[in-house]
């Protein structure tokens, strides 16, 4: 589960010209709120949008939208650290639903699949389109989203796999004294020294 916040605005993709083009625009002040799930086996998408805001009401509303398609299911909804996904009412409310909250570690989207489900919308959605008002630009991102598992299926399929990007073999670096690889260096001298000594 993530949320993404699409812009009305333009978003080039890469043109080579021998003569200048100039591309409609929009001002950019709207944009279009989507908080959504993603099932990593059937790829269907359940989802939440506005215009206003993603809050702790919006995660609420995706919960018992989940709960609602999967009854008697058991759910298990990986999402990220964001502080409105985090706070007593979405835990309270996940509870209540049986749904099981697994938080992703800081800075990790790349274990997020729906991460790389924000980059297909936004590729087939914004990169070198034009909208002539902010409705069509919503219902192009809204019909995307709805016909992620049947129209859009077998682009998904390869996109949207469980391999995820690890840092296994990456050599941490150690104490000198106590060869602890958690244990750093403790002042900003000693970063600076050790930021140098693994430079040259």
């Amino acid at each position: 589960m993530d949320a993404a916040h699409f812009v009305y605005g333009a978003f080039l993709g890469v043109l080579w010209c021998l003569q200048r083009l100039f591309v409609k625009t929009p001002a950019g002040r709207q944009r279009l709120n989507v908080l959504a799930a993603l099932n990593a086996v059937t790829k269907e998408i359940v989802s939440v949008a506005n215009d206003t805001s993603v809050t702790a009401e919006t995660v609420c509303t995706l919960l018992y939208r989940l709960a609602a398609v999967h009854v008697g299911m058991p759910l298990t909804l990986v999402l990220d650290n964001v502080r409105y996904q985090r706070c007593a009412l979405v835990q309270e409310v996940a509870a209540q639903l049986n749904i099981e909250l697994l938080f992703l570690p800081a800075y990790s989207p790349n274990l997020n699949l729906i991460e790389r489900f924000w980059k297909f919308v936004k590729k087939r959605c914004l990169y070198g389109k034009y909208y002539a008002d902010h409705a069509a630009f919503e219902q192009a991102i809204l019909d995307c989203i709805a016909n992620a598992s049947t129209r859009h299926k077998a682009e998904l399929q390869t996109l949207l796999t469980l391999n995820f990007q690890s840092f296994g073999d990456v050599r941490l670096v150690q104490d000198q004294d106590q060869g602890n690889p958690f244990s750093g260096p403790s002042t900003h001298d000693d970063i600076k020294q050790e930021v140098l000594s693994m430079a040259a």
